[in-house]
C-alpha cells in the first residue's frame, strides 16, 4: 500500500527534513520524491510506502495536515488507490 502526498506552500529551509521526519516517525517508507522551488513557491510530490505504518493511516494522514498547518503549507496525503482512481479514464 503506498499513498501520494503533495506538499505546496512558501519555500522556507527544511520542508523535505520535516515531512520525511513525520514519515519515519509513522515508519512509512519513503519511495520517491520530486520537489521543485518557482520563484518563492515549493512544490513536491512523493510516494510512500505505507505497509509498515505503526499507527493508523487516518492518523498518519493528520500529523501531515498538521504540520501543513504549522508551516504555512497545503499537505494532501492521498491513498494510492484513490490517487489511482480519480486518473482513471
Amino acid at each position: 500500500m503506498r499513498t501520494v502526498i503533495s506538499v505546496i506552500g512558501k519555500d522556507t529551509v527544511g520542508i523535505i527534513s520535516k515531512v520525511s521526519a513525520v514519515c519515519a516517525e509513522c515508519g512509512a517508507n519513503i519511495i520517491d520524491i520530486t520537489q521543485s522551488v518557482l520563484d518563492d513557491m515549493f512544490v513536491m510530490v512523493m510516494l510512500t510506502d505505507i505497509k509498515g505504518l505503526s499507527c493508523s493511516f487516518g492518523e498518519y494522514k493528520t500529523r501531515m495536515v498538521d504540520l501543513g498547518k504549522e508551516l504555512s503549507l497545503d499537505i494532501h496525503v492521498m491513498h494510492e488507490d484513490v490517487f489511482n482512481s480519480m486518473h482513471r479514464i
